[in-house]
């Protein structure tokens, strides 16, 4: 496998040489576009971009990390990490569908070629997948089609006739489109008096961060914010690195996700679906007691939901996804997003060894003592309860709400009025078409967004297949609007 690390000017230029578009032998202008964030949902939209799209248009891929194809999400180094979905449902390609699996026997590493569908594989292995299908394209496609150009966007600036995004170290990419693949941003904090808390030591607001578990003691206590699957790999870390201290996990319920097992989907195509929040939950309910009178289980009704879930999503009023966020979102979230078995074994026993604690509370404070701190929560019956800790870790899972986020770029483009934020806070204003909206509600030409910034408009935009059929869409929509403008050029010239 070639592994390849994006020069540090790739397809950069500096703002005195203000690239308007880059031309062909011939003198024409091409058309280009640019995709910002280069982990899975960045990755994939340009593979599907130079697929569908008319062959002299170039494609600039921007990444800020080193390492271009993997993501947060498949870049972990801990074998352990597992895969929440099936290797068989992994494919990058709806036409391919067996792709991935087919990598893995002729590709991947040793140990996992003998991988079949059903396997739950480790995630740094799809890192592998995802980078080796960038690999190919950079081969097949070449270097003029597909641009790839490391450097942090710092802010965009959008005409009527094209976008410019200015990058670090002076540097500027023109284009004629541009897509947000910004991915996940960490973990929003929990309010409480004194957020000074936040910026000591005993805090790591990333579990993701390269030192999150470094310079701890094996035998402290540690505070993980959160139960859901964040929370999972950070215990399964503290398990491998050998931590024998207690684990506390806390969240507003603790709730913990299901396990996946053996089952089929049931299918649903020969009755109508609710579209009333009341009258979905009765249908839902009454689908998992057929299922289980047939012999089956609550997981076929919710696999078998999920090829209607985002249009069900979208037919629902605003004061039901607004009830479905508050009331229902933490339900649906630990029967839709589940543990492979091997994981979730691991987790029971750690339970069962009194090495990992699950509670329901909500943090009131944080309190600094002696060299360690005092967790105060509330809740689980107790109206003030005190855990003593060395580190608190955020597990709480991604920070959705924009407003409240701090990075740079998006600071700017919510200053600039390109975007604005949805109404129930879990991302950015996007068409179905995701095209972005600007602060007026003004659908863009221009900007566009795919994965997790476009949640509020589709709700299941975290799994590989739900990215991968928005990325064939998006890409599809845009290949449409680039050869509109490349007749437009024709006809202008």
């Amino acid at each position: 496998m070639i592994e390849f690390r994006a020069p540090d000017r790739a397809g950069g230029l500096p703002m005195s040489r203000r690239q308007r578009g880059n031309r062909t032998g011939d003198g024409k202008r091409e058309t280009a576009i640019a995709v910002i964030g280069a982990g899975f949902s960045g990755t994939l939209i340009a593979l599907h971009l130079l697929r569908r799209c008319p062959g002299n248009v170039v494609v600039h891929l921007i990444e800020r990390n080193r390492r271009f194809g993997r993501g947060l999400a498949y870049s972990t180094g801990n074998p352990n990490h597992l895969l929440n979905v099936p290797a068989g449902r992994m494919s990058a390609f709806s036409d391919r569908p067996n792709d991935f699996v087919e990598w893995l026997r002729h590709e991947g590493p040793e140990e996992q070629r003998d991988s079949g569908a059903a396997s739950f594989v480790q995630r740094t292995v799809f890192g592998h997948y995802v980078r080796h299908l960038l690999n190919d394209e950079l081969k097949s496609a070449g270097k003029q089609r597909l641009v790839l150009s490391r450097g942090e966007a710092r802010e965009i600036e959008v005409t009527p006739r094209h976008v410019a995004l200015r990058l670090d170290r002076d540097r500027e990419i023109a284009a004629d489109i541009a897509v947000l693949a910004i991915g996940n941003f960490p973990p929003e904090a929990p309010r409480i008096a004194d957020p000074g808390f936040y910026d000591t030591p005993f805090y790591r607001p990333d579990p993701w961060a390269s030192d999150t578990l470094s310079d701890l003691d094996p035998a402290a206590p540690v505070l993980l914010i959160g139960t859901g699957l964040t929370m999972i790999d950070m215990a399964v870390s503290l398990l491998d690195q050998g931590h024998v201290g207690p684990i506390h996990a806390i969240s507003r319920r603790g709730l913990l996700p299901h396990r996946h097992a053996p089952t089929r989907s049931v299918s649903l195509l020969d009755r109508p679906l609710p579209t009333a929040m009341p009258a979905l939950l009765r249908f839902i309910r009454a689908e998992v007691g057929l299922a289980e009178r047939q012999g089956y289980d609550w997981r076929a009704v919710v696999d078998g939901l999920r090829p209607a879930l985002q249009d069900v999503w979208q037919s629902l009023s605003e004061p039901d996804r607004a009830v479905f966020v508050r009331h229902l979102r933490r339900w649906w979230d630990i029967h839709r997003h589940r543990m492979p078995a091997a994981t979730a074994e691991r987790i029971e026993r750690a339970r069962r060894d009194g090495r990992l604690h699950i509670a329901a509370a909500r943090i009131a404070d944080f309190q600094v003592r002696d060299g360690a701190v005092d967790v105060v929560t509330n809740g689980g019956g107790t109206p003030h309860s005190i855990v003593r800790v060395a580190r608190v870790i955020n597990c709480s899972g991604p920070g959705c709400d924009y407003d409240r986020i701090r990075e740079p770029f998006v600071r700017s483009l919510l200053e600039q009025g390109h975007v604005r934020p949805d109404s129930l806070r879990l991302g950015l204003d996007v068409t179905p078409q995701c095209a972005l909206r600007n602060e007026r509600g003004e659908i863009s030409r221009r900007l566009y967004a795919v994965g997790p910034v476009t949640k509020a408009a589709f709700w299941e935009m975290t799994s590989v297949p739900d990215i991968r059929r928005q990325c064939e869409l998006v890409a599809g929509n845009i290949a449409g609007l680039a050869s509109l403008m490349e007749a437009q050029r024709a006809a202008a010239n």
